[in-house]
């Protein structure tokens, strides 16, 4: 499992656990199935509405990102690049069909494809421009769709107050507290639910999918480099270099830190 995520739940669970253990008489005030059915089932058919039944389908599927560790296949796609870059140099055009069928890389696949075809260099950075583009879109559109729904939930929490408040008021006049209390319940557990979902739940998917969608789009461009490099029939050891200072990671790409002055030790010694 993605260790942040464990230790999002393990904290969340925590929380949640002593909201409800040190702030409530009974444990069991704190569920109540209508106000929780009110905002689920409303947040779900809102989202429904809003999408087509097949990107919601695959959203779905994409869950399961959030909560499983991605093993980084960066290292290897950079050896690949150099490799091909060395087959493509001596114009050993063999070899690198036979490491393509390896490759489980598509687009490195299909940028590769496109050089030992002769395809102009120009037309090679435009498909693999596009095939980014393609890429971008679509997996924002998906982290977008929990967005929706983070706006949907405490908007159905509202309504199962209202719903609450309007069910408390025909009964009020009795004061019979059995028959107010429950009704007064779904109207402030509904809104806690809404709240609970939508900053819990649907915004911390959307925002690590983004993130994820950042560093495949990191990914991609550092293949499309190394594509345009081998077309270019660059050296393999300026490849190597290129695609490894490409992917570094650097504290600060504008200023380093300012060295101490011979002076300021000095200074320091002396004051010591």
């Amino acid at each position: 499992m993605n260790p942040s995520t464990l230790i999002g739940i393990a904290a969340s669970v925590l929380l949640l656990a002593t909201v409800v253990l040190f702030t409530a008489q009974t444990p069991s005030s704190f569920f109540n199935f209508p106000g929780l059915a009110i905002v689920i089932t409303g947040t779900l058919a809102a989202t429904f509405i809003s999408y087509p039944m097949r990107e919601v389908v695959r959203v779905s599927r994409l869950v399961g990102l959030v909560f499983r560790r991605e093993n980084s296949r960066i290292d290897d796609d950079i050896q690949t690049l150099v490799s091909m870059a060395r087959h493509w140099f001596r114009g050993n055009i063999r070899a690198i069909e036979a490491e393509l069928e390896d490759t489980r890389n598509p687009f490195l696949r299909t940028g590769v494809s496109l050089v030992i075809a002769n395809t102009q260099d120009d037309e090679i950075h435009d498909v693999l421009r596009w095939r980014i583009a393609r890429m971008r879109a679509r997996e924002y559109a998906e982290s977008q769709i929990f967005r929706t729904m983070a706006t949907y939930a405490p908007a159905f929490g509202m309504l199962g107050t209202l719903i609450g408040l309007i069910n408390m008021l025909e009964v009020i006049d009795g004061g019979d507290l059995t028959i107010i209390g429950p009704r007064l319940a779904i109207a402030l557990m509904s809104t806690f639910y809404g709240i609970l979902l939508a900053n819990l739940l649907f915004k911390p998917i959307a925002v690590k999918l983004e993130r994820r969608t950042e560093e495949r789009l990191i990914e991609m461009h550092m293949v499309m480099e190394g594509v345009m490099l081998i077309a270019k029939r660059r050296l393999p050891s300026f490849v190597e270099d290129t695609l490894n200072s490409f992917m570094a990671e650097h504290q600060d790409e504008i200023r380093e830190p300012t060295p101490r002055t011979s002076k300021q030790s000095r200074e320091e010694e002396t004051v010591a």
